[in-house]
């Protein structure tokens, strides 16, 4: 299989020597460089096209945050992940607003890095519930990100297979509790985004919730 190329943004030195020295134990990526603020960050997208790219968020001249939109705005196929040394909510919020797919904190273990790193990219990850439940709380209390898109244009199974990922259901566990291939479910999925104008699972899950979508 050829390596996931992955971009680590951080003004840290040191902070950009452990996650490459994370990231070169897994195959499954290669580092093929290293930016030390935003602008570079973006500018490096452009140039090297990227699978992956790890954005702190606090950085010089051009956070990690807005760094992210310019990518996204951009290179939307580019798969961006916020790295943080807390899990505060506000950022967060605004990371997924701004097309990010998910989310890390510095301190966890490299083996949960890891694993969450490879769910993300097999499309199929999933963010902490704690933290996923002030997500969509905040969704709720006015934070929307989505359209006006009502859940009329979904068919039954897509809703369905919605009110799943309200719940932090994997694509795996969606299948098996539907009885369906995960292939299927990841089918469904890109339909449910296409529809309904959105661009992630965090989206998803706070317009199932905001539309009353639940599982029995």
């Amino acid at each position: 299989m050829t390596p996931y190329k992955v971009l680590v943004a951080d003004d840290h030195p040191l902070a950009r020597e452990a996650i490459r020295s994370l990231l070169e134990d897994d195959d499954s990526f290669q580092i093929i460089a290293e930016a030390r603020d935003g602008r570079e960050a973006v500018s490096l997208c452009e140039e090297l096209k990227p699978d992956l790219v790890l954005m702190d968020i606090n950085m010089p001249h051009v956070d990690g945050l807005e760094a992210t939109r310019l990518i996204k705005k951009s290179r939307p196929e580019i798969k961006l992940v916020i790295l943080s040394v807390s899990d505060n909510v506000a950022d967060l919020f605004t990371a997924i607003q701004f097309g990010a797919q998910g989310y890390l904190l510095k301190n966890l273990e490299p083996d949960d890095w890891l694993t969450y790193l490879h769910a993300l990219l097999d499309e199929d990850a999933e963010i902490p519930r704690e933290m996923a439940g002030r997500i969509l709380t905040r969704f709720q209390s006015g934070g929307e990100i989505s359209g006006d898109v009502l859940p009329d244009v979904l068919t039954p199974r897509e809703r369905e297979i919605l009110a799943h990922v309200a719940v932090g259901a994997t694509n795996k566990q969606i299948a098996e509790k539907l009885v369906i291939a995960e292939n299927t479910v990841k089918n469904h999925m890109k339909n449910v985004l296409d529809k309904l104008h959105l661009q992630n699972r965090v989206q998803l899950a706070a317009y199932a919730v905001r539309h009353g979508l639940k599982t029995e």
